[in-house]
């Protein structure tokens, strides 16, 4: 998988995939350490061309890197079309970054409401996201942007990756209840 794209190929192909689902979102080019996400409040979708090609790189199967990238954009469009929902959330993921900010990272492991918020935090990130993976497979089926077998693949991928974190905090969460009980009942 060496296949390169310039920078300007890359933005092209993403405007591009925009426009053949007819979308007005605006893309902007960021260093965000994401390979691709959408801003819901201000309604763009951000691309940081260098992790967006380390991420391809990193699927465990390979696949073109224009699909890769068509696939990412209309699963970022999917959010776009989620954005009422999202815009409504907005002041529970502001109140749990807060907390997030405010607690030691070596602590949040014995901080109930901490951990309790992260657990949260984490539902409602996957039910967005699999929301968005929805709504993109609705726009790949009614405009044929990819192939199904590569969405399936991408999609995959990426839901896994917002399990993983999930899980490992969900065990941290289970394991402190647990430890808690283990104490009530003493």
């Amino acid at each position: 998988m060496n296949e390169r794209m310039t920078e300007s190929q890359i933005v092209a192909l993403i405007e591009s995939a925009i426009r053949a689902v007819n979308m007005d979102v605006e893309l902007k080019q960021e260093s965000t350490g994401v390979n691709m996400m959408y801003d819901f409040i201000k309604d763009e979708v951000i691309v940081d061309i260098d992790r967006v090609q380390k991420a391809w790189q990193e699927l465990p199967e390979s696949m073109p890197l224009e699909t890769y990238l068509r696939v990412l954009t209309i699963h970022e469009l999917g959010h776009a079309m989620d954005r009422n929902a999202l815009l409504d959330s907005l002041d529970r993921t502001k109140e749990i970054i807060l907390m997030k900010k405010q607690a030691a990272a070596e602590k949040r492991p014995t901080d109930l409401p901490m951990m309790t918020a992260l657990i949260e935090e984490h539902q409602a990130d996957i039910a967005f996201e699999e929301t968005a993976w929805a709504n993109a497979e609705i726009l790949n089926s009614y405009f044929g942007i990819v192939d199904g077998d590569s969405f399936a693949k991408v999609k995959m991928h990426s839901l896994s990756t917002y399990r993983a974190a999930y899980e490992a905090d969900l065990r941290i969460y289970n394991g402190f209840i647990h430890t808690q009980e283990e104490l009530i009942s003493v």
